[in-house]
């Protein structure tokens, strides 16, 4: 889609699952299961949603997906399915991973950092994007660098330290314009650093949600992920984004409904409701 100067593209990188009751936190099974159906052992099928960013020569990927160096019991516990994944989902816009000038990573959640890095033939992990610069709030940055026994699973070390050893990782300090018409402002809730990407061009705003809205179905105040470390901060980010959303005809960028990617919001009997964009 077109964003002004800008044109944006949901970039796949595939599919996994994760505990249903997790994700919708206190909302029950059975509210839930309509539009999320679980599996056999409880969990919902998510996308693993990035999105790419185009003008001129700039070629900038917000988030990496899950990456392909989990081994056999990781990708058997999520459920992963690269079909496509992230390379050939460039590959499909004609780009490779040296056309990437910057990547801007929400968080490093091993589901949105996987795709940072990659193994190589001689078993060496290195950056996937040799040309970029990686960008991330520096609090997240401490936080993942020195996780406790509640966020260790969530940050895996070769996913960004490789990155940094690079030097190819750039730290930065809340809200901040990257280039002319796209910004990224922090706020808390899922973790206490995260980072939603903002698209603003010519009177047209597209908004990457991350994981404080992950899916469409989470657009009710109250669907709130039990992985949120501050879930009340969560809904404060929530009602102050579909707020804006609703008034500034946002497009808002889903990056784990595995089925509705982008869309925007109406208000329906005093409720947001998303109407999908193809």
């Amino acid at each position: 889609m077109k964003i002004g100067d800008f044109t944006i593209h949901p970039i796949s990188d595939g599919f996994f699952k994760l505990d249903g009751g997790a994700m919708f936190g206190v909302v029950p099974r059975v509210i839930w299961e309509k539009t999320n159906p679980p599996d056999e052992k409880n969990r919902i099928l998510l996308g693993l949603n990035t999105l790419l960013i185009r003008k001129g020569k700039e070629n900038i990927l917000v988030d990496t997906g899950i990456g392909g160096k989990g081994d056999e019991k990781f990708n058997s516990i999520f459920a992963v399915d690269r079909t496509p994944c992230l390379k050939d989902s460039l590959a499909e816009l004609g780009l490779t991973e040296k056309d990437i000038t910057m990547v801007i990573n929400t968080h490093l959640h091993f589901d949105h950092a996987g795709g940072n890095t990659i193994k190589d033939d001689q078993g060496n992990i290195r950056p996937t994007f040799p040309n970029a610069r990686y960008l991330v709030q520096r609090g997240e940055w401490e936080d993942a660098t020195h996780a406790n026994e509640r966020t260790r699973a969530s940050y895996l070390p070769e996913n960004f330290l490789p990155v940094m050893e690079a030097g190819q990782m750039e730290l930065i300090d809340g809200d901040r314009e990257i280039m002319e018409g796209i910004s990224v402002f922090k706020t808390s809730g899922h973790i206490r650093h995260i980072q939603l990407v903002k698209v603003d061009s010519q009177g047209q705003t597209a908004v990457y949600l991350a994981d404080i809205i992950p899916t469409a179905s989470h657009i009710a105040p109250p669907f709130i992920m039990g992985y949120d470390l501050y879930p009340l901060e969560t809904l404060e980010a929530k009602k102050k984004i579909i707020k804006s959303a609703v008034e500034g005809h946002w497009l808002l960028v889903f990056e784990h409904d595995p089925k509705i990617k982008m869309g925007y919001l109406r208000m329906k009997d005093n409720k947001p409701v998303v109407e999908p964009v193809q």
